[in-house]
């Protein structure tokens, strides 16, 4: 299955280099990199290229700004989709969602519509967190599963694969999310459509170089996000009956 990673950044010069050789020797040679960089001021892009010119399996998106994560993935996944790959990743650049689980994860999207890297079914978890983040997480995906109705244990995490054939079907375009609410829109809106997902569990690891992006304003604005996701479901369902 030809797969797509696509990785976001922003001011993730230091970690290029070594999550790009982590992922792409550790995976087969069907599985390729698209960086999406919203104008990186640390040099990220231009470090981006240097690579790109070197490894065919490594591709970069230019944004001249931070226009958010979800609209990142909107982006990736669309050039992904129009260059025929039949799968697509999504994960950090930051060694959190570790490229160990990357195998894994592709054997799964064989089988499946969309694969979810689970730090919230056995055998999953995080580390390094403080008390007030883990609660913080937890409590969202358990929040937007019992709002939303669907079984699925971590809403919230980034490190998703998907079918093409799931991306096409659930309008990405329309997807208005960014960061947590866009994972937790994506997810929705696969489940509501009756795609085959599965949860594999992963242990998250804070990033050891760089600053976090994520912040509770952040996470309390995707929260309440929660509650137009399933009204616009349940409108949409009432026209279809």
């Amino acid at each position: 299955m030809r797969t797509l990673i696509v990785i976001p950044t922003y001011n993730e010069a230091e970690n290029l280099g070594p999550i790009t050789e982590a992922v792409l020797s550790g995976t087969p040679s069907d599985v390729e990199i698209l960086l999406v960089d919203d104008g990186s001021p640390d040099g990220t892009g231009k470090l981006a290229d240097k690579i790109a010119e070197k490894n065919p399996r490594f591709h970069v998106l230019h944004r001249p700004r931070k226009l958010g994560l979800g609209t990142a993935y909107v982006n990736g996944f669309r050039w992904g989709i129009e260059k025929g790959f039949d799968a697509l990743i999504e994960m950090d650049a930051d060694f959190s969602h570790h490229p160990k689980y990357l195998p894994q994860m592709l054997e799964l999207l064989e089988r499946h519509d969309g694969v979810i890297g689970s730090r919230y079914v056995p055998g999953g978890g995080t580390l390094n967190w403080g008390l007030g983040r883990r609660l913080l997480s937890r409590c969202g995906s358990i929040y937007s599963r019992v709002i939303l109705g669907a079984p699925i244990r971590d809403f919230t995490g980034g490190f998703n694969g998907w079918r093409a054939s799931l991306l096409k079907a659930v309008d990405l375009q329309s997807l208005k999310s960014d960061g947590y609410s866009f994972q937790i829109e994506l997810k929705y809106r696969a489940y509501v459509n009756r795609f085959n997902l599965v949860e594999f569990p992963i242990i998250f690891e804070d990033r050891k170089i760089g600053k976090s992006k994520m912040n509770r304003r952040i996470v309390f604005e995707a929260l309440l996000r929660v509650w137009a996701f399933r009204r616009t479901t349940a409108i949409q369902n009432r026209v279809l009956t």
